[in-house]
């Protein structure tokens, strides 16, 4: 059976939840960030603001000097969880599969074996466009297509307004003109080196071919190959399914309160954690350290990964940091817990500048060739030297 799956997508989420509350705000060049913070960046922005150059993840002092007219607001987390939870209530009666984004203003909805309790899917989709617009005031974005990847993509095409819909056995024929850059599951620099090919569209990529296409980004590129082909049978989540996440454990043989011991262990775990979310194609937008004592206390950190990240050598500097704040006590410590989570597919926005880039696809490359190493002769074949410290 042909999968139906629809994507509901809000654009601009946080400015469209303030707009729904602000009619004032309607047209104007809005960004939410947190006015006054020393270092603020962009959390989100309206359309009228990219359009100016903005970009999220931006400084706040770079976007005001892009756009002089700029409405500041700042982020309001709570009011965006309820706007999620709104959106969720009216999809809930069409399907139990219901993925819903980390207040992004996205919902995944499987709606396949429905089409006797609710008519054909597309109608099912307008329906769920229409409760939106009526009864909360935001005008989604929707999408239908027989996957996820291909479902995102069509709503990415008709932002920041529209609907697309890809009929089964049509993905590869509609993926064929796009820019590269619009398929989710590629990051930033494999981006840039297929640029730097001057391969931009996806049927010049997918002309190459796994074979020669390995030759250029090195290990990703059987993922980036099934992508632009349009596959993708990764399933929609239950309401009440525990969204995906990559955790590990390290168990001390005698407790330890050196922090390089610690370190040491904790850049092994996350070796291990960067190559798995590698492996599914999904960067984490959030790492957690929970740090178990001796005395059966446990404490536990977190940190939000911007941009989104699979990348060891960023992943990291993050966690070393949470790992600071765990251990906090002068106690020794028994267990390390490592959890990557809020998994998504690689943001589609290219670095701001041409030297981060380039920066990071070095670093991408460096990584994907200890992939290889390890693949070939096992996990601890190659190892940063942080990991032996201690």
């Amino acid at each position: 059976m042909d999968r139906n799956i629809i994507h509901i997508n809000v654009a601009d989420f946080a400015v469209a939840v303030e707009r729904r509350l602000d009619r004032r705000l309607a047209g104007r060049p809005v960004i939410i960030a947190p006015e006054g913070a020393a270092r603020a960046v962009v959390y989100d922005m309206s359309e009228e603001a990219y359009q100016a150059g903005v970009r999220k993840g931006m400084p706040l002092a770079r976007a005001e000097r892009l756009c002089r007219d700029l409405v500041i607001r700042p982020p309001q987390p709570a009011r965006y969880e309820q706007a999620m939870a709104d959106l969720l209530r009216h999809a809930l009666p069409y399907s139990p599969r219901i993925e819903p984004g980390d207040r992004d203003g996205h919902l995944f909805v499987d709606v396949t074996g429905t089409s006797r309790l609710f008519g054909p899917a597309a109608d099912v989709a307008r329906r769920l466009h229409r409760q939106a617009w009526k009864e909360l005031g935001l005008d989604p974005i929707w999408s239908l297509a027989a996957n996820k990847l291909i479902a995102k993509v069509a709503s990415r095409l008709v932002k920041p307004q529209g609907d697309c819909i890809v009929p089964p056995g049509g993905e590869a024929a509609f993926l064929a003109p796009l820019p590269v850059w619009l398929v989710p599951g590629i990051e930033g620099p494999d981006l840039i080196r297929l640029r730097e090919l001057n391969l931009t569209r996806v049927d010049q990529v997918v002309g190459l071919g796994a074979a020669r296409l390995a030759v250029a980004l090195g290990r990703p590129a059987a993922e980036i190959d099934a992508a632009l082909r349009g596959i993708d049978t990764s399933p929609v989540l239950a309401v009440d399914q525990a969204a995906p996440r990559v955790a590990l454990d390290h168990t001390f043989g005698t407790d330890v309160h050196a922090l390089p011991v610690m370190e040491s262990r904790l850049h092994t775990l996350v070796a291990t954690a960067g190559r798995r979310l590698r492996q599914q194609g999904r960067v984490a937008r959030r790492l957690a350290v929970a740090a178990d004592y001796s005395d059966g206390r446990r404490c536990i950190r977190q940190v939000r990964l911007e941009p989104p990240t699979a990348n060891d050598l960023a992943l990291f500097p993050a966690a070393r940091r949470v790992l600071h704040l765990a251990v906090s006590r002068r106690t020794r410590v028994r267990h390390l817990r490592l959890i990557c989570d809020r998994l998504v597919f690689p943001p589609a926005q290219l670095p701001l500048f041409a030297e981060e880039g380039q920066t990071v696809l070095r670093q991408n490359r460096l990584i994907g060739a200890m992939d290889k190493i390890r693949d070939r002769f096992g996990g601890q074949a190659v190892r940063m030297g942080s990991a032996w410290a201690g």
